[in-house]
Order: C-alpha cells, then sequence, then structure tokens
C-alpha cells in the first residue's frame, strides 16, 4: 500500500446514498480521493484513466442485472477490487455477487465507517494476492507451454493426465485439451508397431527411467511420424507408482536423413549401373578407376576390361591424346566442362554426336586427384533441334502472314465500326420544324457502346411529319460482324417500309417478312428483338408495338413513377426472324408534357454482379427513380456509371442501346 491518498471510485446513481457513503469513505482514512460516477458505463470509463485502488458499486436492488453489472465491472476493471453495497435483508444476494466477482459484500442499512474501512482495505488485499497468484499462474504456463519440447504425464495404462502445447502440436492436435480427449489408449491410439506401449511400460517397470526410447506414431491426420521419449516414474512414500512423466521430441527429420543417407548410397550405385549414359572416373596419370556397364557396353566390353588402363589402350593414339590434352586441361583450371564431339559410328559410319561433361574430383584439402565424366548419344536430340529450328522458321513466316491479314481485317472492322456509327443518328429532328433544339416538343438522347469492334444493336429517330416522330431500336443475338450485317439490313429495310411508318403493328410484321425472307437460306437463324413507336407531339398520343424486346420504361417525371410498357393483350410477342407471319399488335398510351420515354437493350440490365448477382430490370427501375431528378443526359450518364460499379469486371459483357425521348409540350405560338 502507498501512503498517497486512498483513490476510491464510487458507482451510485442514489443522491442520498452517495452523500452517506462519501462522508462514511471520509472517515476510513486521513486522505481520501473519491469519485462518484452515478453508471457502470460512467464508472469504466473513468476506471480507464485513472488509478483507483477500490471499487464501491452500490446497487439498489438484488437482481440479475445487478448481478450482470458486477460481473462486467469485474471483466472490465479486472485489478481493481469491486465491493457492492447492496440490500441488508437479501444475504442470499450476497453469495451470488461474490460468484460474480465482488471481492465483498456489505449491506447497505448497517453499513459504518468501520466496516467500510475494513471491507475496502481486506479487499484491496485479497485483490493483490489474486493478482499475484495469477501472474504467477500465467508465468508458469508460458514457460510451460512454450517449450519446445514436448511434456507428458500418463497412467500406467494410457491415459493421459497433462499435456502441453508442444506435445499437442508435434502430435497434430490444436490444443493439448484436443489431444487428451481424443487419446483414451496410448496402446492403440498413438503407437504404430503393435506392443510399443507394452516394451515401454516393461522397461520402465525395469528401470524406472527410459532414455531416448524411439517409437513410430500416427499424428492426428493419420501421418506418421518418429519421437524421442525420455522418462521417469513418479511414486509415492510407500513406493507405489502414481504415474509416469517425462519429454517427447519429435526427430522424424533425423530419421528420415538418415533413412536418406542409406538410400542414397544405395540409389547411387543403382543409378549408376542403370543410367543410359556411360560414366567413368580417371586418376590423375589417366587410368580408369571406375566404368559402369553403360560405359563399357559402348565398347563391347566388361566394366572391370578397363580398371586401370588408359584411353591409349581403347583409341587410335591421335584421338587418345586429345582426351588426355583435353582432361590435363579441365584439371589444371579445376572447372567442370561440357564438351559436344562430332564421332563416326563404328558400327553403321554415320556421323554421330555425343555430348561429354567431364568434372574434376577433389580430396579433403582441395587439390584436384581424379576426374569424372559421363557421356552420351545426342545424335536424335541434334536432328531434332534442327527439325525445330526450321519449323520454328516456318512458324515465324506464318505469324508474320497473320499478322498482316490481322492488321488488314482490324483495319476493315474499324472502317466496318465508322460506317455502323453513321448509320445512327447523328442530329435529331425538331418539333415543330425550325425551332431550337432546346425548344423541341420531343428532345433525344442516347448513348451507344459496342462489345466488339461492330454492334448487334442499332437504333433510328424519324421524323414522319411536323408534329409526328418515329423511334425503332432493335438488337440482334450476339455481337460481333455478323449481328452488324444484320443491323444493316433492318436499316434498309425500315428506309422502304416508310409507307407502314404510321402504324408500328403492321411495321413490324412487314419488317419480319422481310427478314425471314433474307435470312431464311443463311443455315442458323438470327433471332432480333425489336421495339417501334410513334409519337405526336400535338396530342402526346404514342402508338407503339413489341417484337420480343425488352418493355421500356415510361417515366412520368410530375409524379416519380416509372412503368414498362406493356401490350394493350398483357402477352409477349415474338422476335423478329422466328415466324413466317406473325400478328403484332399495336397499343396506345398518352404521354403528358415532362414524361420520358426510355429504351433500351437487354446488354444494360443482363450485367454479372459479385456473387453472381445479376442486375435485374427491378434493380433498374429502383436506380433511375434515385436519379430523376437529373436532366435525361445525366441520368443516362449516372445511371450507366451505377451499373458499371455493380459489375464484377466494371464493365458490360454486352452491347448497350439507351435511347430517351423527352415530351415537353408543344411551346406556346407567339402571336
Amino acid at each position: 500500500m502507498d501512503n498517497g491518498p486512498l483513490k476510491i471510485l464510487l458507482i451510485t446513481g442514489d443522491a442520498e446514498m452517495k452523500h452517506r457513503i462519501s462522508e462514511l469513505l471520509l472517515c476510513t482514512a486521513k486522505e481520501v480521493d473519491v469519485t462518484v460516477e452515478p453508471t457502470v458505463d460512467a464508472g469504466l470509463a473513468m476506471v480507464a484513466t485513472n488509478n483507483f485502488q477500490a471499487m464501491l458499486f452500490e446497487v439498489p436492488q438484488a437482481n440479475a442485472a445487478a448481478l450482470f453489472q458486477i460481473t462486467l465491472l469485474t471483466t472490465k476493471a479486472a485489478q481493481l477490487p469491486v465491493i457492492v453495497i447492496g440490500p441488508s435483508e437479501d444475504e442470499s444476494f450476497l453469495a451470488e455477487a461474490v460468484f460474480s466477482g465482488a471481492q465483498d459484500y456489505l449491506g447497505s442499512k448497517r453499513l459504518d465507517a468501520q466496516m467500510l474501512r475494513h471491507s475496502i482495505y481486506c479487499s484491496m488485499a485479497r485483490q493483490q494476492e489474486l493478482l499475484a497468484l495469477a501472474e504467477e499462474k500465467n508465468n508458469y504456463h508460458n514457460l510451460f507451454d512454450h517449450l519446445v519440447e514436448g511434456i507428458f504425464r500418463t497412467t500406467v495404462d494410457g491415459h493421459y493426465l497433462l499435456a502441453n502445447v508442444a506435445l499437442a502440436r508435434i502430435y497434430g492436435y490444436d490444443s493439448p485439451v484436443e489431444l487428451m480427449a481424443s487419446i483414451k489408449d496410448i496402446a492403440s491410439r498413438l503407437y504404430v508397431d503393435a506392443g510399443r506401449r507394452e516394451e515401454f511400460v516393461r522397461l520402465m517397470q525395469e528401470h524406472d527411467t527410459l532414455s531416448g526410447f524411439e517409437s513410430k506414431i500416427y499424428r492426428k491426420d493419420g501421418k506418421i511420424i518418429w519421437i524421442a521419449e525420455n522418462c521417469r516414474a513418479v511414486r509415492d512414500a510407500q513406493g507405489k507408482l502414481l504415474y509416469y512423466e517425462g519429454t517427447v521430441e519429435d526427430i522424424t527429420q533425423q530419421r528420415e536423413t538418415e533413412e536418406a543417407l542409406k538410400r542414397s548410397e544405395s540409389l547411387y550405385h543403382s543409378l549408376v549401373e542403370t543410367m543410359p549414359q556411360g560414366v567413368f572416373r580417371r586418376d590423375a596419370e589417366g587410368r580408369f578407376t571406375f566404368v559402369n556397364r553403360t560405359y563399357a557396353n559402348f565398347f563391347g566390353m566388361q566394366p572391370e576390361d578397363f580398371i586401370g588402363k588408359t584411353d591409349f589402350d581403347q583409341h587410335p593414339r591421335e584421338l587418345a591424346e586429345k582426351y588426355w590434352r583435353d582432361d590435363q586441361a579441365i584439371m589444371q583450371r579445376g572447372e567442370t566442362t561440357e564438351i559436344t564431339e562430332q564421332v563416326q559410328s563404328r558400327a553403321t559410319g554415320d556421323m554421330e554426336y555425343h555430348h561429354v561433361i567431364k568434372t574434376p574430383l577433389r580430396d579433403e584439402s582441395g587439390q584436384v586427384i581424379a576426374l569424372q565424366g559421363m557421356v552420351w548419344d545426342i545424335t536424335e536430340k541434334i536432328l531434332n533441334e534442327e527439325k525445330i529450328r526450321q519449323a520454328n522458321a516456318e512458324l515465324a513466316r506464318s505469324r508474320e502472314e497473320l499478322r498482316a491479314k490481322n492488321s488488314v481485317m482490324l483495319e476493315n472492322l474499324n472502317t466496318a465500326r465508322e460506317i455502323q456509327l453513321a448509320m445512327l443518328p447523328q442530329q435529331y429532328p425538331t418539333f415543330p420544324p425550325g425551332v431550337l433544339p432546346e425548344q423541341s416538343a420531343f428532345q433525344f438522347v442516347h448513348r451507344y457502346e459496342a462489345a466488339e469492334s461492330v454492334s448487334g444493336d442499332f437504333f433510328s429517330v424519324t421524323q414522319l411529319s411536323d408534329t409526328e416522330v418515329a423511334v425503332l431500336i432493335c438488337d440482334v443475338t450476339g455481337h460481333g460482324v455478323r449481328a452488324a450485317l444484320v443491323t444493316a439490313m433492318i436499316r434498309a429495310l425500315a428506309e422502304e417500309l416508310k409507307p407502314l411508318a404510321r402504324d408500328p403493328g403492321n411495321f413490324l410484321r412487314k419488317l419480319n417478312s422481310d427478314l425471314c425472307a433474307i435470312l431464311k437460306n443463311t443455315g442458323s437463324p438470327m433471332l432480333t428483338t425489336a421495339f417501334y413507336a410513334v409519337a405526336d407531339c400535338r396530342t402526346g398520343a404514342l402508338r407503339f408495338a413489341n417484337a420480343g424486346h425488352p418493355k421500356p420504361l415510361l417515366v412520368h417525371r410530375a409524379t416519380g413513377t416509372i412503368l414498362p410498357l406493356v401490350n394493350a393483350s398483357g402477352r409477349s410477342q415474338p422476335a423478329l426472324g422466328l415466324f413466317d407471319d406473325p400478328p403484332y399488335q399495336t397499343t396506345e398510351t398518352l404521354l403528358k408534357p415532362g414524361d420520358l420515354l426510355m429504351l433500351f437493350t437487354d446488354g444494360l440490365y443482363e450485367v454479372q454482379g459479385h456473387n453472381e448477382e445479376l442486375y435485374s430490370q427491378e434493380r433498374l427501375v429502383l436506380d433511375m427513380k434515385s436519379l430523376l431528378h437529373h436532366p435525361s443526359a445525366i441520368l443516362f450518364d449516372e445511371l450507366l456509371q451505377v451499373i458499371r460499379t455493380f459489375a464484377v469486371n466494371s464493365a458490360f459483357d454486352d452491347d448497350v442501346c439507351l435511347v430517351g425521348m423527352d415530351y415537353l409540350g408543344m411551346p406556346a405560338v407567339k402571336s
């Protein structure tokens, strides 16, 4: 205890109790620094910035809420003793309060200064003792669990009484608790070899200690590893065996290294004798000290026939002298050398290619004392490399030709794209004719994005009279050159159908007939969806027909409502190019000044988002509603950006065509 003021935190929401306890605290010590907070949360906030020595918590009622707050205080401020002041008449609550973490419980009715002083100082002392014990226990567990070696304690019949973290890790378990719960019988669950636990027990009974007991055991995942155990028997004063305790070390790597060394020695001799390359060794005087069977077979001899002889015993003198000069140069430089030699076959007389690697061998002091070589026939490899070189040259020529063709194709595609864009409206008609675009009764805006160089989407805006306008939008299946060619045909056909332009149903019926006649001999149908509408700026009348196309949206800006344009029958009608003569129904509705008619292709909403979510038409309507305060051009740009943000690749996968027609009503005529 320091000699400074006694710092106490009092938590009470009762003003009378606050005054009473504060007065009693002033009698408990010469200097008392009391901080009063009305709630548990406020008290914990003060604990974070102050060094209190004890906490008094007044609970007006003995209930579960009070017990929860006691637990919260003792958990969040574990370093402080918590003394609960509660109703005197509820003695059963005392035990529950202490069980919840309080150091003491004082009845509020019989509370006096002496009782309070005694409780505070005793609680502080007990808290310090508990903290010291907790730290000591924590230090022990840290040491126990952070040892590299596994530590165990087992019964004689094979049950774990104790295990540390290292042992659990060696055996592949997440914790000592899991290890001890999983291995109930060490003999059958741990050791690989039957009877290994019995051998362990027998040796322990004979010697009471065991060192370096090596065994194969099963890890949790079924993998087999090697361990070494050191163990001693623990007995009571009468000599009765209580348990075994000891350490475990994972020696798998050590055993594997030893086994690998044995295998490598055996493997070396086996490999050298069976490998297809010839292997030889010569000493500093050029005498053979080893050759494998493959090398001997080159000369139709046995390996032992070479030992002690030199190249001069096997080759013409001129060739043997060359080999000897090469060997001396390699041993003088002390460097491995690789060479390819062209030689004439003794059997066929054909030219062959041999690859030779010669390596100097050194003694413990680093002096070159011998030479080791490896030789193999690479004739087939050399010939194949020549074939590959010729093939690569031919491939390079082909690639250059393909690159030139691709360049021409790309140029043609760019030209096609420019032509297709030129087919789209470059400027829009005004109603009535001659007024400025911003004064027109109908005002148009569009956005057009092709997935490839050219697109299968197309639209047109055609002035039929001083007050009428026709809007066509279509989407040919797929995208690319084939789809773009069909859009060009549709544009040409639409020009020829101007006499039917005021009747949307007949217009689409005739367009379908002409399109089927053209495409029926192509071998594969090209499905086309289309929507065609005619609007009159004098009356606001809108007549339309739909051939399997996504339903346009009619936006009533005045009310903020967005409705799809549905056929009068309520049934979808087939796309163009499917049937010879399907009927297309004309439906009529009425535009009001301020309305926006929005036409689009399915590439706008068939967008893949994250978690395989698709951008639906319902979501399109919701996003449109949030953007209605913008002019149509800005609305379209913002909407496209919203959908790009939704898309998993931040881009559209299909062609996108978006057309808007704002109806402002006929402008007033100046007198």
